[in-house]
């Protein structure tokens, strides 16, 4: 039981990631490389559907859902840019994300009494 609730976690900060990441990017797009209204207004949706998306985590607790979403946004924000925009991240970059994650797992899944 415990393994699928921290399996539909994970898959919620995937999914949050997605939004939020995708949502600036579709912004960024629209914005600064001129792609217009219709890529800067699917950005506010997608947006606002992150901010739906935290509150479906199993943990009650909003500082530590953000906290620890925090780091899975460094990730996936490097991520993102390795994928969509030809970034190529440094072992910097790389070592700093893996201590992001580290942290989230922490946070997120350590045994609490």
């Amino acid at each position: 039981m415990i393994a699928v609730t921290v399996l539909r976690s994970i898959s919620l900060f995937l999914l949050a990631a997605l939004a939020e990441i995708g949502g600036a990017w579709l912004i960024w797009q629209g914005v600064r490389e001129r792609r217009g209204a219709w890529w800067i207004g699917a950005g506010i949706l997608s947006l606002g559907f992150y901010g739906f998306v935290a509150t479906w985590q199993p943990d009650a607790s909003f500082g530590r859902i953000l906290a620890a979403y925090g780091g899975v946004f460094v990730a996936g924000s490097l991520a993102w840019g390795m994928v969509l925009d030809g970034f190529k991240p440094d072992r910097f970059d790389v070592a700093g994300a893996l201590i992001c994650l580290i942290g989230v797992a922490v946070i997120m899944y350590a045994p609490r009494t």
